[in-house]
């Protein structure tokens, strides 16, 4: 109720204006505790305790300055970034764009952010009990050696978060999906799992849905071969489907409702590919708790929101959460994992 009195004072801001406004709002709330984790939501995935299904994506807190908080809204888990070993400004504005008739968001941020060593300082002194928190990195736009950059990450912030994201998947930054092809993933995936070392944390994937059949079969193989802990599926598209907006032409990577068969038909697709043998985290398109079941029915252990927020407000996962509750004992389920891929064994 408060968020649609506020929403029309939001969207009359500028959509980065807004966002850094809502930032700060949330700077204001105290850290609070975490509630214990709910029996039926709680699951442990790649190691991990997640007390609840629902996370926030990165993008939404890049620089790690209100992840801790998000339990209040219903949030299990939080991933900041993509953050880069070096501080940048990103791309020119405008560069983040609200497509309201279509409940989406183009955006060509370009990982935006000041940069890992700003974050470790925030991180190392940021209330952990209770929370999960990732960290999303990346590489730097004008880097000579992206390799090396994600290496410098993995070194910079591997013992500061729960997991580590690695992000190749983005289309703001040029040539940065070429890191999927078959030859350079196998490079980049053995440094880093190098680097990795005794660190022991976990290491997640997050990958482009704009992917045809055989990029998608060389991503399996690889974060077989190289053991990551489990894949995110999927990134924004570059893709257009039919847009009502007339700022859809807009470059850049589109999220929000337009993207979620897209998503939802890579992650079954996966699925296929992988079985259960590698944890699967379904992004994009999520506004409401029917979606968030269909995906983790489809094989997904969690699910990541954030551009569906703009349109619903801050406490979309607690309302998630409450439905998916009402889905899992309608399906006679005592516990979230046992709703993991449900549909894929049916078949």
């Amino acid at each position: 109720m408060i968020y649609s009195l506020l929403r029309p004072i939001f969207f009359h801001l500028d959509a980065e204006k807004a966002h850094h406004a809502t930032l700060s709002a949330l700077s204001c709330i105290p850290s609070g505790t975490p509630k214990a984790p709910d029996p039926m939501l709680s699951s442990t995935v790649a190691g991990i305790c997640f007390p609840g299904p629902v996370g926030l994506a990165a993008g939404f807190d890049k620089d790690g300055k209100i992840a801790h908080k998000m339990h209040h809204f219903g949030f299990g888990f939080a991933e900041l970034g993509t953050l880069t070993p070096l501080p940048q400004d990103g791309n020119p504005r405008p560069r983040l764009f609200r497509l309201a008739e279509d409940q989406a968001v183009i955006n060509r941020m370009g990982f935006n952010n000041g940069g890992q060593q700003d974050a470790a300082r925030r991180l190392a002194t940021m209330p952990r009990a209770g929370r999960v928190i990732g960290i999303n990195i990346g590489a730097n736009k004008d880097a000579a050696d992206r390799v090396a950059d994600y290496v410098t990450g993995v070194h910079a912030m591997g013992r500061l978060g729960d997991y580590l994201t690695i992000n190749i998947s983005s289309p703001n930054t040029p040539g940065l999906r070429a890191l999927q092809s078959k030859a350079a993933l196998d490079e980049l995936l053995s440094a880093i799992t190098q680097a990795r070392g005794d660190k022991a944390i976990p290491l997640f994937l997050k990958v482009a849905p704009d992917l045809e059949p055989a990029d998608r079969e060389d991503i399996a193989a690889s974060v077989l071969d190289h053991k990551i802990d489990a894949l995110i599926i999927s990134n924004t598209t570059i893709s257009r489907p039919p847009l009502q907006s007339s700022l859809g032409g807009e470059g850049g990577g589109l999220s929000g409702a337009p993207l979620h068969d897209l998503a939802l038909e890579r992650l079954r697709q996966f699925r296929a590919l992988l079985g259960d043998q590698i944890p699967l985290i379904g992004a994009g398109g999520i506004s409401n708790a029917q979606q968030a079941y269909a995906r983790i029915r489809a094989g997904a252990s969690l699910i990541q929101l954030y551009s569906a927020m703009v349109y619903e407000g801050p406490y979309l996962a607690a309302r998630i959460n409450a439905g998916l509750k009402k889905y899992l004992k309608r399906d006679g389920l005592t516990n979230i994992t046992q709703a993991v891929g449900i549909d894929t064994r049916a078949a």
